[in-house]
Order: C-alpha cells, then sequence, then structure tokens
C-alpha cells in the first residue's frame, strides 16, 4: 500500500482517542481553558452522564469572531506567547482540545470578549467547521458538547452507567477545584446540583476548599506541611497515619497548580509513612508543589497529567523529609475520629441487664472499699518484677525511669482531686491487664499498653540504628546473583546508595551481581538473591531504594513486638504512668508499628453524651 496524509478530519478523531477517552476528559479539558481565560465561575451540566450534552460557562476574557475560528483549529493556542515549551505557565497548550471534542462530537462555542457589545457563536460537528455568527451572551464562555462520539460509534459502547460517567466528572472538578479555592464550581445535571463549590477566600481558604472535597473529618485530622530546598516549595497537608483509607484515591498532587499523578510522588507518600501505616492501608494527603518551570516537563502526555522532574531525588527527598517531620511534630496526637468510632461502639453495645447489679426497689450498695493491707497484698501478687517494674519498660527502652514503687499500705494512686495537667493525664486504672485507662483534666485516655510500648521500642531501635550506621556482615562465600542488563545497570548505577544500608555488590560479568556484603539485622537465613531482585524491580518503578531500608524497618518493627509489653501483663501504677510519659516525648506514638492506634481519647463532654446529660 502506498503512504498517504491522513485526512484532516481523521487526524483529529485519531487524537481525539488520547485527549478525549470518556466525558470527563473533555470536562477536564474544557474547565482547564476556562481557567486558563482567568474566569472567576465555572458551571458545568451534563446530560446523562455527559454523553449527551457537556456545557461549561464561565465568565474569562471571552473572545471575539477571529479568535473563535481559531479556537477550533488544531494547534492553535494564545498560551505559548514565545513558542517556549519549556517554561509552561498554563494548564493548556497544546491546542488540541476543541478540535478533537469536535471531530467527535457536536460542539457549539458562544463567547463574548469582556468590554464587547455582543457575543458571538460558532459550531462544529464531527470535524465540519460553520461560520462565525452573531448570538446573545453574557462576558464570558459557554461550550456545549452534544452527542459525544456521535462520528466514531464504537466508542459508545466502552462508555459507563450515567452516574458513574458523572463521578468521574465530579472527581476531575473537585481535583481543579482544590489547587483554586478563589474560583466558584459547580455541577448539575440541568436540575440538580451535585457539586457546588462556593469560592473562598482568606489564609485558610485552600484548607477550606479540601474540607469541603475531601471532608470536614480531613481538616481536623491533617498535619500542615510547608518546606522548601533548592526553589522547589512543598505546601499542603498530610493526614495522620490513623486517618487513612483502603486505597490511594484520596492522594492529591498538584505542580504549579496543575493536578497530576505522579509514581514518583506517590512512592514518596509511601515511604513517608512506611514505619506508621499497615501496608494495605493509605494516607490522605493533599501536596502542593511549586518549582520553577523549567524543573518540570509538563508535555510528557496528551492528557497532561504526567510531569517529569529534572530533579527527582530532589523532589521526593522534599516530600518525605516535610511529611515525616510533620508526622514526628505530632507526637502522640491521633486521629479525632476514633472518639467518634468509640463513642459509636459503646452506643451501640448496651450494658445486658444481666450484667447491672442494680434492681428497682432492691436494696443494692456497692461493696466495700478494700483495706490498705489488703491492696498492699494484691498489688505484691500481680507484680511478679519487683519494685523495678517489667523488663520491657526498664530494659527495652533506654533512658526511661520509673517512679519508686508506693509504700507497703499505700494504694500509689493520686488523689481523687488532683488534677491531671499531663496530655494523657494520670492512670487510674488497667482494664482486662491490657488497657490503661487514664484520667485527664478534660476526660479520659484509654491506651493499648502492647500498642503503645510497641511503637516505644521501635522508635529507640531506629535512633540507635541511625546512630551507630548499619552494621555489615560480610558473607563467607560471596554470592552470585543473575539478572537482566538492564537490572544490573540500575543497582551499580546506586551501589554507593546501596553500600550505605549495609549492602556491597559488584558487577559480575554483564548480566549478574555478585554480594559481598549483607546488612547483619537480616541474619542469616534470608533469601539474598531475593532482596537483590526485589531491589531491581522497585528502581525500575519507583526509581528509589525503599525496600532494603523497609526490610530492616520490618525487622525493627519484629523485634519490637516481640520486646513490649504484652496484652495480658498486669502493671504498677508506677509503670503505668511510666509509660504514658514516655508516649508524651515519643514522636509517631499515636500509632503503633502496623498502623493501629495507640489510644483513644474521650471528652468529658463525650462522657456526658453517652450518659444523656447533654
Amino acid at each position: 500500500m502506498p503512504i498517504r496524509l491522513l485526512p484532516p478530519t481523521l487526524v483529529n478523531r485519531i487524537a481525539a482517542g488520547e485527549v478525549v477517552e470518556r466525558p470527563a476528559s473533555a470536562v477536564k479539558e474544557l474547565v482547564e481553558n476556562a481557567l486558563d481565560a482567568g474566569a472567576t465561575r465555572i458551571d458545568v451540566v451534563l446530560g446523562e452522564g455527559g454523553q449527551t450534552l457537556i456545557s461549561v460557562s464561565d465568565d474569562g476574557m471571552g473572545m471575539d469572531p477571529d479568535e473563535l475560528a481559531l479556537a477550533v483549529e488544531r494547534h492553535a493556542t494564545s498560551k505559548l506567547p514565545d513558542d517556549d515549551l519549556v517554561r509552561i505557565r498554563f494548564l493548556g497548550f497544546r491546542g488540541e482540545a476543541l478540535p478533537s471534542i469536535g471531530s467527535v462530537a457536536r460542539l457549539t462555542l458562544t463567547s463574548r470578549k469582556r468590554g464587547a457589545e455582543s457575543a458571538w457563536s460558532l459550531t462544529v460537528a464531527g470535524g465540519e467547521k460553520g461560520a462565525a455568527q452573531p448570538a446573545a451572551h453574557p462576558p464570558g464562555t459557554r461550550v456545549e458538547v452534544r452527542d459525544l462520539f456521535f462520528a466514531t460509534p464504537a466508542r459508545l459502547k466502552f462508555l459507563k452507567a450515567p452516574r458513574t460517567e458523572t463521578g468521574h466528572a465530579i472527581e476531575v472538578i473537585e481535583r481543579l477545584a482544590m489547587a483554586h479555592p478563589e474560583i466558584s464550581f459547580s455541577l448539575s445535571d440541568g436540575a440538580r446540583r451535585s457539586l457546588d463549590l462556593p469560592a473562598r477566600t482568606g489564609d485558610s481558604a485552600r484548607l477550606a476548599r479540601l474540607a469541603q472535597v475531601v471532608g470536614r473529618e480531613f481538616e481536623a485530622n491533617a498535619l500542615a506541611l510547608d518546606a522548601e530546598r533548592d526553589g522547589i516549595r512543598l505546601t499542603g497537608w498530610a493526614g495522620l497515619p490513623t486517618y487513612n483509607r483502603a486505597t490511594a484515591a484520596q492522594q492529591y498532587l498538584f505542580v504549579n497548580g496543575r493536578p497530576v499523578r505522579d509514581r514518583l510522588v506517590i512512592g514518596a507518600v509511601r515511604g513517608a509513612y512506611q514505619d506508621v501505616l499497615a501496608r494495605d492501608r493509605h494516607p490522605v494527603v493533599a501536596l502542593f508543589l511549586e518549582l520553577d518551570p523549567d524543573q518540570v516537563d509538563v508535555n510528557v502526555h496528551p492528557a497532561k497529567a504526567e510531569v517529569r522532574f529534572r530533579d527527582s531525588g530532589l523532589v521526593r527527598g522534599l516530600i518525605v523529609g516535610a511529611i515525616r517531620h510533620a508526622l514526628a511534630a505530632a507526637g502522640h496526637r491521633a486521629s479525632s475520629t476514633l472518639t467518634g468510632d468509640a463513642l459509636g461502639a459503646l452506643g451501640r453495645s448496651p450494658l445486658p441487664a444481666a450484667a447491672s447489679p442494680y434492681r428497682p426497689n432492691s436494696s443494692w450498695s456497692p461493696p466495700p472499699r478494700p483495706s490498705a493491707a489488703t491492696l498492699a497484698a494484691g498489688r505484691a501478687a500481680q507484680a511478679p518484677f519487683g519494685s523495678g517494674g517489667f523488663p520491657g519498660l526498664a530494659e527495652s527502652i533506654p533512658g526511661l525511669s520509673l517512679p519508686p514503687a508506693a509504700p507497703s499500705g499505700e494504694t500509689g494512686l493520686p488523689p481523687a482531686d488532683a488534677q491531671p495537667d499531663y496530655p494523657l493525664g494520670a492512670a487510674r486504672a488497667q482494664l482486662h491487664d491490657t488497657y490503661i485507662v487514664a484520667e485527664t483534666a478534660s476526660g479520659l485516655v484509654i491506651v493499648d499498653q502492647h500498642a503503645a510500648h510497641e511503637r516505644l521500642v521501635f522508635e529507640r531501635m531506629k535512633q540507635a540504628l541511625a546512630e551507630g550506621g548499619v552494621a555489615r556482615q560480610g558473607l563467607l562465600l560471596p554470592e552470585v546473583v543473575e539478572l537482566g542488563e538492564a537490572a544490573v545497570a540500575r543497582l551499580i548505577e546506586r551501589a554507593e546508595d546501596l553500600a550505605a544500608l549495609g549492602l556491597t555488590i559488584e558487577p559480575f560479568g554483564a548480566g549478574a551481581v555478585v554480594v559481598r556484603d549483607v546488612p547483619a539485622l537480616l541474619g542469616e537465613a534470608s533469601d539474598i538473591a531475593g532482596l537483590v531482585r526485589d531491589l531491581a524491580d522497585e528502581l525500575a518503578e519507583w526509581g528509589a531504594i525503599t525496600a532494603l531500608s523497609e526490610r530492616l524497618l520490618d525487622i525493627c518493627a519484629t523485634l519490637a513486638c516481640h520486646g513490649s509489653v504484652r496484652a495480658g501483663r498486669r502493671l504498677s501504677l508506677p509503670e503505668m504512668n511510666a509509660l504514658l510519659r514516655q508516649m508524651e516525648t515519643t514522636p509517631l506514638s499515636g500509632q503503633c508499628n502496623h498502623g493501629r492506634p495507640t489510644h483513644v481519647v474521650l471528652g468529658l463532654s463525650d462522657i456526658e453524651k453517652l450518659f444523656g446529660r447533654r
């Protein structure tokens, strides 16, 4: 077959396959155009999930008849005044959206330039462009897309139900709205609004907009981020580890105001939360990166959802460092949703009637308070480790000092009228040999003693690991691991980084490496070949070395778990208070190594609600 040029209409339809995947894709392109036009309000209307109608109206700068005619031509744009693809400062710049949409749908543009006396309208149907006609319209632009994919009916079978397609469009608008809180957004089907986001102003505008989209709970459980390194600034909010989700759908990234999805950033977030969150749970984050446009390439894909950073290592380090710093500064703080969950559980589990000693018209009275001698004898029987406390606290955590045991004949309890000033209060009781109940000035705290102590031990082990470095263990017989040439090249390129983590490798021919040292914490039974292959795969996928450090932390977490005070261990009051005081000064103590909460806070008002006092 001879080579020939394709007709322009067919070229536009091919381009539309990349730009307009579904109605939400068209919504994204049209809303981005409105933002680039300086709109302060953007209203979207969808019919049948966008299949029969997509209408986007804005109050932006508008267009005159000549600009309308050019706007629907391929690669016609006002956003590259200097023909510079390096320093792109607009959301759109390719000039492909409108002609691509017009090639597969019936497109009508109606626009009035600011200060103009009248509006103009232009229609494109299946790639056939009409002439501009006078019209009535306020300043701004309205773009109507009808019968999407009528010119390519094969694409229609891939569309989902209208409700599903509307959901995708809502997600697109919400992501753009997060980056532009000063602009009002709405979405409706012509009769009912599915989304209404009024403009926000002031210093807290962005967080307020995030709360509108993600939920009010995020505002109460988010840690502010503000870090800068070598001209790259990161702002935003990172959710507490105990405020998490089953998927990564609520991880939002914006680069110079552009919503993007980037594997590098996803990997950085995973690395930042790796020792405070279970592997099957995902944090909620909203990250806003601001950097010079020539430091990031947004011209990677027609959908403009992917970017490439010039210095990806710098960006990753900035994100990991900022999130970890914020998590460490949060200390023992845990998600406020835990209180609601606890109250909900209590509300659903009323005390069975048979469990209550009170009966109407009965003469029941509380049992007598045990004598001091009885309490002392019981304490002696329940504390087999003597006055020094159990070995878990006294030995596993260097620097933790326990107060002396109460003298014989005393309870060791603080005075009943004493108001505890500590954030986690003063221990009052231990329930089921597992949970510590502490009284605070404004309520009470329930602590899982094993989860809490596990985090304390883990943080001490991490600190020792950081201060002493990673000890290496030389292999008596170096192990050869066969890999592909590309995998070997990736590993050798990062050999110095691997050596800093205790793994020494050298090239061994074209497609193999030889391992001479391994981290001593991995032990003799470690699968060296599997470790090296995992590292090579991770370098290919994420471009960063986290598998080895994760394995080291996993071992530390395992040792901390087995070396911590177990559930079912009876603690003395000084031991309980020592645990609480250590939690208050230990980073990340709001959750254990597996992401489970270490404590739940119940305010006095919450308790009063349970008993109908409020």
